[in-house]
């Protein structure tokens, strides 16, 4: 030790020696020793550029300092003067330097009065050794010939030991200095750029200051390394050594920085000569780059004598961790084992349910075989000082216990590990017991819900209802709860006062169960018993099916998809008066039944909907807690790549929003309605407009997606997935508030369903309207947003009323006649966005995205002004088209809706917008005054457009008047072949014309490869379907698949998989799992106009009530100052 003391303490002085000399060698470098004085303490007075070092030398090598034209040069404090006078002659070497210095001294623009005192000042304060003067006298004629007469008259007060030459012009300069070393504003060629000068002198400046801190920050550093004492345990000792390799790796990396820095301020010295080998450095540009050379030489003599240090340093720690290891062992040991024993210990929870349980028997699993390896090593060391023990060693009485305390623990953690692992299976075995029961109750109580009431009333009916139900029971062995006592008995170990509580709840609802099929199977024994006489078969009373959440063995039972409800079974009901008394009668027993289920119905809705919404809360706050948060954790941000970071509000959207209302709100108003079901509905009417913030999360969600797809493999999203111990992966949990909002009609539609004659069935059903309301709103503004092309604010043509996607023909009087010929046989495939105030027209674009998802955008082309378009409701020929029409017929556009439903809504919709407008020009003409009314231009007639109506007779303006009181538009049974004009309220049209319309349809060489048609891709007419993967609704049976045993049916929920040869397509029918291949000849009959099920809304589409036959137009003609109007023809 005394050797290793005495070798560190030579270290230690050799250290300082060398650090010693450094310190001293970069001040004399940087004439530091002389002068310390640095361009940073003086930066102000520097930039001012009274006075500066350009670099130029003259003839005998000696520096140039240059004296600009500087107006307030007499203003400038003497001591200002003096710092950079005295820092600018210590620049030089003290070779060039100790020749001498040549001023030039520029007063062009100056008086000979403030030359003379420049003079004076200049050649009074000078620093250093002056070898020659040169003054640029001042140039106006005055004061030129006044500086040569008072230069001569008082040339005794300029009397120096240098001379001073007086010159009139930069080229009498250059005869004293070459050109190369005089900068621009002397005449010269010398590169010089004053800011450039001095963040130059400022960098090497503090290149040099950074050398002489390392040197001393390492002489403090060696001097604490070589004076600690050595402690007397292997933690402490580890500890000191990690601390000092810390230090001595930040001390590594400071040197570092300030190699780099160093190579920096070299790299811009000769970035000249870097980028121009043919540049020749000037004498101030290479004494810069000699001394940064040898400051980084110095800096590197500095960490060579600290690496040397460290060396003997570390060596002097390792050896003394080595000597301390062994007492060290145990106590790590000693205290790992107590860490495992004291995390068993906590393993208290049974769990509350099957997955529970299987979670917290999984997580002590997890346990056990991460605490394997501190067993194991327990175990070594008790075995190493058992041999310790065997061979004699001088301390056996302190290994001795030791050695028995390891034994004892790790026997004692192993029992205890294994009467845990007995318990959890015991709670695993009665939760799954219990959910059984739980499983069997509800499928008891959907099967007596859903037999049809009216089939059993006869004698065949009841029995087979009893049989049903008898085959059900027998299901009940393995399924159902025997004796309360024996559960108590075998499961005494786990059962808690909770547990104890969800048992005697299950048997409680395992009892009502088996009561109301007593009740049931009485009411079915008498209806079975009773002999009715035969009467006339009369259709059911219309009922729902039921939906059941699982099949029953042996119970075959009709489903309704989950994204829509019920099928209803619909027939007519007739039946006479005595017949209805008979019937009710006969189900005089069974009606209390049905209302008990009914509750029971309502009952399970209202728990489901509040136990969803809760996990539905846990889920949003596990996201926000787990990956948002994490985001701003400091902790975190080293696994973010800098490209996510600042993107959280972009990756979650509104979020945090939507779980605060939530959670504070909704969720607990819902709560309050579990005791009243049926009323529920009041509940969302009251927070419909919360639910309007969802709009917002999904129209980020395209962003969102995109951000993910781009990150999803970031180790910082697989970092909180592990911690949250998720299966799925955040893309999921995101998806979860657009799953949430769709889910919310589903569970009001079973509802609505077991509450028809319910006090809150109103409430209900409008709450329903409302959140199809809300969905329909989320998904065309989910389309709006992906309008591209449309310069004005959407925002500004009202609200979006409708958008869809249909075939249009034009038929323009305007534009070329192959235009108008090509339009009636060739559609377009346009995608339209029904506003307030106008009608857009665009051309939907799919562009294929990574995964499932695909974006679409849809190209704006043009749009139609509401206040000018008129429609005509039937086209003769197809009962799915109308025309919508522009600046009276002027413009005609075919419209082809997918079905004839589809072309009721939106016509219904358009004559709402046009019955609107016509109710605001009723109302504005009725508080338009009698001067405004001689201006009222009259009807046109069939040849005279509505700019020409200016000139008519009171007359008919009165009886237009009378008109207008009862306008409701005009009939047109079919669209006719050659339209009028002036039948409707017009204003001139800014559409674009056909051939603009068309993409380019002026083509008269070959108008069929122009069409719109061949543009998308398709070659065929317009009415071709084309195929593409996705989910869609079957409209027709079908049982001749390529594999037999695949079948779908009317209703069905289907899925197109992938194309494969021979035009089949691979096909799973999501409502009976099944899969197999079907002609795409055969699927197009199938799925009709079908489409696919990927949109964000299940809203479905409303049909008309009756045919429409009437077409109307209004045009915005109510201004304050006129109003013009067509003829109306009835």
């Amino acid at each position: 030790m005394r050797c290793w003391l005495r070798t560190e303490e030579m270290a230690l002085e050799e250290l300082m020696q060398r650090l010693n000399a450094v310190s001293r060698c970069t001040d004399e470098i940087m004439h530091q020793d002389i002068i310390p004085l640095y361009a940073a303490d003086i930066q102000d007075q520097l930039k001012k550029q009274f006075a500066y070092l350009s670099g130029g030398r003259g003839g005998d090598g000696c520096p140039v300092i240059t004296f600009p034209d500087y107006p307030a040069f007499s203003e400038i404090p003497e001591k200002e003067f003096q710092n950079v006078l005295t820092y600018l002659t210590s620049i030089p070497s003290l070779r060039d330097a100790g020749i001498g210095f040549i001023l030039v001294i520029d007063r062009r623009q100056d008086k000979w009065t403030s030359v003379k005192a420049s003079i004076l000042r200049i050649t009074a304060s000078f620093p250093g050794n002056l070898q020659l003067v040169l003054v640029l006298r001042p140039t106006g004629f005055f004061h030129r010939a006044l500086s040569d007469i008072a230069f001569k008259f008082h040339k005794d007060e300029f009397k120096m030991k240098v001379p001073i030459i007086m010159l009139g012009s930069v080229s009498e300069l250059q005869g004293y200095i070459d050109k190369t070393q005089l900068t621009e504003d002397l005449g010269g060629t010398l590169d010089y750029c004053h800011n450039r000068w001095l963040s130059r002198r400022t960098a090497i400046e503090g290149f040099a200051q950074k050398v002489k801190q390392t040197a001393q920050i390492l002489q403090s550093f060696g001097t604490e390394l070589a004076e600690t004492e050595l402690p007397n345990d292997v933690q402490s000792t580890s500890s000191l050594l990690a601390t000092h390799t810390e230090k001595k790796d930040k001390m590594k990396e400071d040197i570092r920085l300030a190699v780099e820095q160093g190579d920096d301020v070299l790299g811009s010295i000769t970035k000249p000569v870097t980028e121009n080998p043919e540049y020749k450095l000037n004498q101030d540009q290479l004494d810069n780059q000699t001394t940064v050379e040898r400051l980084l030489a110095q800096l590197h003599e500095t960490e060579t004598a600290f690496d040397e240090f460290w060396i003997k340093h570390q060596q002097k720690l390792e050896q003394c961790l080595c000597l301390r290891n062994f007492e060290q062992n145990f106590r790590e040991v000693k205290a790992a084992l107590d860490v495992v024993s004291e995390r068993l210990s906590a393993f208290t929870d049974v769990g509350n349910s099957c997955s529970h349980a299987e979670h917290i028997l999984k997580d002590l699993v997890n346990f056990e075989e991460k605490s394997c390896e501190t067993i194991a090593k327990a175990r070594m060391l008790a075995s190493e000082g058992d041999t310790f023990i065997q061979s004699n060693h001088y301390a056996v009485d302190s290994i001795i216990p030791k050695c028995s305390e390891l034994h004892h623990l790790c026997d004692a953690f192993t029992t205890e590990m294994e009467r845990r692992r007995n318990l959890l299976n015991k709670s695993l075995e009665l939760h799954s017991l219990l959910e059984k029961s739980m499983k069997w109750c509800d499928e008891g109580i959907y099967l007596l819900a859903s037999q049809p009431v009216d089939k059993c009333q006869s004698q065949d009916g009841a029995e087979s209802a009893l049989q049903e139900i008898e085959k059900f029971l027998d299901t009940g062995a393995g399924n159902k709860i025997k004796e309360l006592n024996k559960i108590y008995r075998e499961y005494a170990q786990i059962l808690n006062e909770d547990l104890k509580e969800h048992v005697q709840k299950v048997f409680q609802k395992q009892e009502s169960m088996e009561e109301m099929f007593q009740k049931r199977q009485v009411s079915l024994k008498k209806l079975a018993a009773k002999q009715t006489r035969p009467v006339q078969p009369v259709a059911p009373r219309p009922e729902a099916f039921v939906k059941s959440p699982c099949t029953s063995p042996g119970l075959q039972r009709d489903h309704v998809s989950n994204s829509e409800s019920g099928v209803l079974r619909k027939v007519n009901y007739r039946r006479g008066k005595s017949e209805m008394t008979e019937l009710h009668q006969s189900r005089g027993g069974s009606t209390m039944d049905d209302e008990e289920n009914l509750a029971v119905l309502r009952q399970h809705v209202i728990n489901e909907l509040i136990e969803t919404e809760r996990a539905y809360v846990d889920e949003l706050l596990c996201v926000l807690e787990g990956y948002a948060a994490e985001m701003d954790n400091p902790l975190m941000a080293h696994l973010i790549s800098p490209e996510l970071q600042n993107k959280k509000d972009i990756l979650f959207g509104n979020m945090e929003e939507i779980y605060h209302f939530h959670n504070r709100i909704f969720l607990r108003e819902l709560e309050n309605y579990v005791e009243y079901p049926e009323l529920v509905g009041r509940c969302f009417l009251d927070q419909m407009e919360d639910f309007q913030i969802y709009e917002k999360y999904c129209q980020n969600k395209p962003r969102s997606e995109s951000l993910w797809r781009q990150f999803s493999d970031s180790v910082f999203f697989q970092e909180c997935q592990r911690k949250l111990d998720h299966k799925l992966s955040l893309d999921s949990y995101l998806l979860k508030p657009v799953q949430r909002i769709t889910k919310y009609q589903l569970l009001l539609k079973e509802m609505l369903k077991y509450s028809k004659n319910c006090e809150g069935a109103e409430d209900l059903q409008e709450a329903l309207t409302s959140i199809l309301g809300i969905l329909k709103a989320v998904n065309d503004s989910m389309h709006q947003i992906a309008i591209t092309g449309y310069d004005g604010n959407l925002n500004e043509l009202g609200k979006l009323l409708m958008q869809g996607s249909f075939n249009v023909w034009t038929d323009h009087k305007k534009g070329h006649s192959k235009v108008k010929d090509l339009a009636r046989f060739k559609p377009m495939q346009r995608h339209l966005f029904l506003h307030e105030k106008a009608v857009l027209f665009c051309k939907k674009r799919e562009e294929n995205g990574e995964g499932y998802e695909k974006a679409p955008s849809y190209s704006y082309k043009h749009s139609l002004n509401m206040a000018a378009v008129g429609i005509t409701e039937n086209v003769k020929g197809d009962a799915k088209k109308f025309e919508i029409w522009y600046n009276a017929r002027e413009e005609v556009y075919i419209i082809q809706a997918p079905t004839p439903e589809v072309k009721a809504t939106w016509v219904n919709e358009i004559r709402k917008v046009l019955t609107s407008q016509l109710q605001a020009c009723r109302e504005a003409s009725q508080h338009r005054t009698l001067e405004h009314t001689q201006s009222l231009p009259l009807p046109a007639s069939s040849c005279t457009s509505p700019s020409r109506n200016n000139i008519r007779n009171a007359k008919k303006m009165d009886e237009r008047k009378a008109d207008l009181t009862s306008l409701e538009g005009y009939v047109t049974t079919v669209a006719p072949k050659y339209p009028e004009k002036g039948k409707g309220w017009a204003k001139t049209s800014h559409s674009l014309d056909a051939s603009e319309e068309n993409d380019g349809w002026s083509s008269a060489e070959d108008p069929l490869n122009s069409s719109d048609a061949e543009e998308e891709g398709g070659g065929g007419g317009g009415n071709e379907m084309k195929l593409t993967p996705g989910k869609y609704t079957v409209v027709t049976d079908y049982e001749r698949g390529v594999s037999e045993e695949f079948t779908v049916k009317s209703g069905d929920l289907v899925q197109l998989i992938r194309e494969g040869e021979d035009g089949l397509w691979y096909v799973k029918n999501l409502s009976t799992g099944r899969e197999g291949w079907i002609p795409a000849s055969n699927l197009l009959m199938l799925i009709g106009n079908s489409k696919s099920a990927q949109s964000l809304s299940s809203s479905e589409s409303g049909t008309a009530s009756s045919t429409l036959s009437t077409s109307s137009s209004c045009s915005d003609s109510c201004n304050a100052s006129s109003t013009s109007f067509s003829d109306i023809k009835g």
